[in-house]
């Protein structure tokens, strides 16, 4: 078995490129099932990447969208042009 842990940055290029090459090449569906599996378990929610006070702030955001507290694009844009 391959260990990349101390892998120079080629090797694992060139593992990753092996890997894929196997991948495209693969039927079989419950190997297929595992990888997805395995992606999904390693994926992260931008949600849960972002601090609780951008969470707020999201949140919010969101709440005044839904009582109607908001500004149309083009005035926002006028408003903070010089800044973009």
């Amino acid at each position: 078995m391959l260990s990349l842990e101390k892998g120079s940055f080629m090797d694992i290029q060139t593992e990753k490129l092996r890997l894929i090459e196997w991948l495209a090449g693969l039927n079989d569906t419950k190997i297929l099932n595992e990888f997805i599996t395995l992606k999904k378990r390693n994926e992260v929610d931008w949600w849960d990447g972002i601090s609780e006070e951008e969470r707020t702030e999201i949140e919010e955001g969101l709440a005044q969208a839904d009582r109607g507290e908001v500004v149309p694009h083009k005035e926002a844009m006028e408003k903070y042009k010089k800044w973009l």
